[in-house]
């Protein structure tokens, strides 16, 4: 597993802050539901003294009409508080999401622009999660802040009205609510460290879901579906039993304050029974009180469960500002200069880079000059830093000694869109998007024309097997390409890079992993796609590159020899030594093949 990103510790407050913040795009809507909430919450002391007006005075003075009347204004205004609460709902929750929107834009916009060493060391299930999992919680703490914010107007409300019907039974009445505060602050604590953990497991749940069926070839080869769904349950489980925890921890503070609000009342039954039998109350102040006691602790409740809605949000507030707002997660730095795509030469200067965490430096002091036209072949064992060397072209990994620079301009000081637009990289691990087979080798082109597809197609010898496909260049390759065979998907990825025209052209080991038949033909297209530009080749077999102009010799992050083939057979060992085993290969292979061939002798 990859190390996941360490979580920065952030205040309540500056979540909160940065939470609430996104809502300011939307002032309008949370300025309805701000209106709505503050009509809200005079309407439950309202309902309160129209019940004592009934009891007191329309009931003893037997007013049919005045009796009619409040029973409307009952309604009514209940009917009003009902359209209030719906309103403000719906304005929240729709806000909610279109906050939700926003943040994932931009979380989105973010993590597709950090450096390839970020995604090395992380998940992608992780990363997904973030963006669904953890954003969907980010966009209740507004809706929850302003609930919890009305619900204290309420409360405040109600107090009053029972401390002005009466000052003596009020107090038996709000003597256990400091018993609230415990529950309150105890859980809410609780659901948000739950809250966080709950988020943490459902990414390492997503992680194992991605690993699986991303690979699923590799699992049915190996018979390993027991394995897999042993490694599935063990996520699994212990995301269940932090969710039950949460729920137990969300219940038992709804309970908690059931508790505290049926002592409330039962002192207020007692005590207000009490002065009534005793004649110092009459039964429609007493119903009128305990109305309001009633509705005291609902908002109590209300602000329990908007507490926890909170802590929640925070929970995953956290892990998506942790990407945002911290200072070791940076996008890529790039400079201001445009490179205009033509390329006059490429010059590594006492290059070296280390990978995080490895010993010994991957590229090792490489000096290396390349003119415009040249075609370049790299060459050395596996390890030697072949790959790690290019990759620095395109600036996927950044020199931590030296300079790499293109035209004299470090390319450091290039716009990353300038000089990625410019470069084109073929290499053995082809990638295709789940889209049609046009929209891939045009996926450099925002608006195409089919014609050019075609042309590209056709240049990288694709056009014949697309045609024949069921809906030709309209196909839906799938997701990576699964529907098509490894030779046509590394075919597509030329006509790609034809279609791209790039300026310098990195080929990294583009036909290693395909059968003779298959590269022979993508040999050819990379014949066309090198015609005319300058080209790095990466070569697996030695027989692609005896033409090169240069032919580069790699070991342990060093150059060890450079030259033609001709001069490398006779000078450097190494190259010798590789060509050799190759050579030797390929005659066994000659000699299996003539031997499959032969006539058999009866």
């Amino acid at each position: 597993m990859a190390r996941k990103p360490d979580l920065h510790t952030f205040s309540n407050r500056y979540l909160l802050k940065r939470s609430i913040g996104y809502f300011g795009a939307y002032k309008g809507r949370v300025a309805l539901a701000v209106a709505s909430m503050l009509l809200l919450s005079p309407i439950s002391p309202a309902l309160a003294w129209i019940g004592k007006y009934v009891m007191d005075d329309v009931l003893i003075a037997k007013d049919m009409g005045m009796l009619k009347l409040c029973i409307l204004a009952f309604l009514g205004l209940w009917l009003l508080r009902g359209l209030l609460m719906i309103g403000q709902a719906y304005t929240m929750q729709a806000t909610g999401m279109l906050v939700l929107r926003d943040i994932r834009n931009e979380l989105f916009k973010k993590i597709i622009r950090l450096p390839m060493p970020y995604f090395a060391e992380s998940e992608v299930g992780m990363l997904m999660s973030r963006i669904i999992a953890d954003v969907t919680a980010v966009r209740a703490c507004l809706p929850s802040v302003l609930m919890f914010v009305r619900q204290i107007f309420t409360l405040i409300a109600l107090i009053g009205t029972t401390i002005y019907l009466d000052p003596y039974l009020s107090l038996w009445a709000l003597l256990v609510m400091p018993a609230a505060i415990y529950p309150f602050t105890y859980f809410g604590k609780k659901i948000r460290k739950y809250g966080r953990k709950t988020q943490a497991e459902l990414s390492g749940v997503n992680v194992v879901l991605e690993e699986s069926f991303s690979g699923i070839k590799v699992i049915k080869a190996f018979a390993n579906e027991v394995r897999e769904d042993f490694k599935f349950k063990k996520e699994n489980d212990s995301l269940t039993r932090l969710l039950v925890r949460k729920i137990l921890y969300n219940e038992g503070s709804s309970r908690a304050m059931d508790i505290v609000g049926a002592c409330a009342g039962a002192s207020v039954l007692w005590f207000g029974g009490m002065r009534v039998i005793n004649g110092d109350m009459t039964p429609g102040d007493l119903m009128a009180f305990s109305l309001c006691v009633l509705q005291l602790y609902e908002p109590i409740k209300k602000l329990n469960t908007a507490n926890n809605e909170i802590q929640g949000g925070l929970a995953g507030a956290e892990r998506v500002f942790d990407i945002l707002d911290s200072p070791s997660i940076q996008v890529e730095e790039e400079g201001k200069t445009v490179f205009d795509g033509s390329l006059r030469s490429l010059v590594f200067r006492s290059v070296r880079f280390t990978y995080p965490g490895c010993p010994a430096p991957a590229v090792d002091g490489v000096d290396l000059t390349i003119e415009a036209g040249q075609r370049v072949a790299i060459v050395g064992p596996s390890g030697s830093g072949k790959t790690t060397l290019v990759n620095l072209i395109p600036r996927f990994y950044l020199a931590q000694e030296g300079v790499v620079e293109l035209n004299g301009v470090p390319l450091e000081d290039y716009t990353l869109e300038s000089l990625r637009t410019h470069l084109g990289l073929v290499s053995q691990d082809t990638f295709l998007f789940n889209v049609s087979i046009a929209d891939n080798i045009a996926y450099a082109h925002d608006g195409y024309e089919m014609s050019d597809v075609r042309r590209a197609a056709d240049a990288a010898f694709a056009h014949e097997f697309i045609t024949v496909m069921p809906e030709g260049y309209d196909t839906v390759v799938g997701e990576g390409g699964v529907k098509i065979s490894g030779g046509q998907k590394q075919r597509l990825t030329i006509a790609r890079a034809i279609m791209k025209n790039p300026s310098l052209l990195i080929l990294d080991e583009a036909t290693s992993a395909l059968d003779t038949e298959s590269e022979r033909v993508v040999q050819k297209a990379l014949d066309n796609l090198m015609q005319g530009r300058t080209s790095i080749v990466i070569a697996h077999r030695l027989s692609t590159i005896l033409t090169a102009d240069v032919i580069v010799v790699m070991k342990d992050g060093r150059i060890v020899a450079r030259g033609k083939h001709d001069e490398l057979l006779a000078t450097c060992p190494l190259y010798d030594r590789l060509y050799q085993m190759q050579f030797e290969d390929t005659t066994e292979t000659s000699r299996a093949d003539a031997a499959c061939t032969a006539p058999r002798l009866v």
